[in-house]
């Protein structure tokens, strides 16, 4: 038996150790699945859109609101900004803001609010809906491990900490 157990050791160290983690997204549902084609989209709402999305890749920056770095209500109020909306500077303050939209009826330029905390269900992160259909919505925001990033709401982690949707538009 001893002369396979460094054998067997190799096998496990090669077999059980994986040098990164593989991720299954949700796959995006197809766009002829919109609930009402008729509603028009916010063309202020698009160019919100737009100028966030003009500042993915750009790291994480506590207070940030340049393309050197930008925090999670700087990306928000940078991009309404844009099109002279004035926005609260921090998320708190944007969670009161406009009106509370259930989150099955968000649109494009709408706010999602979440609570990251472990022990909190305090809002403080939030992001804009790019995207939103039955069963499917996307937001870009700024994570402190990622910098701006688009996500879905779908996503675990995202799902869990989702606390409200609000219309500033």
């Amino acid at each position: 038996m001893r002369p396979y157990l460094p054998l067997i050791f190799s096998f496990l160290l090669i077999t059980g150790c994986k040098s990164r983690k593989t991720v299954v997204g949700a796959k995006e549902p197809p766009k002829s699945e919109i609930i009402n084609p008729n509603i028009p989209v916010n063309p202020i709402a698009e160019k919100v859109v737009e100028n966030a999305k003009e500042f993915e890749g750009v790291r994480y920056k506590y207070g940030g609101t340049t393309k050197k770095g930008m925090d999670c209500s700087g990306l928000v109020m940078t991009a309404f900004l844009e099109e002279e909306i004035a926005l609260p500077r921090s998320t708190s303050g944007m969670s009161s803001y406009g009106a509370w939209v259930d989150v099955k009826e968000v649109q494009i330029g709408d706010l999602l609010f979440f609570a990251t905390g472990k022990d909190s269900r305090k809002v403080n992160h939030v992001g804009i809906v790019t995207d939103s259909r039955p069963g499917y919505v996307q937001f870009i925001h700024s994570t402190t491990s990622r910098g701006v990033i688009t996500s879905t709401l779908d996503e675990k982690y995202w799902y869990f900490s989702y606390v409200q949707a609000r219309r500033v538009l």
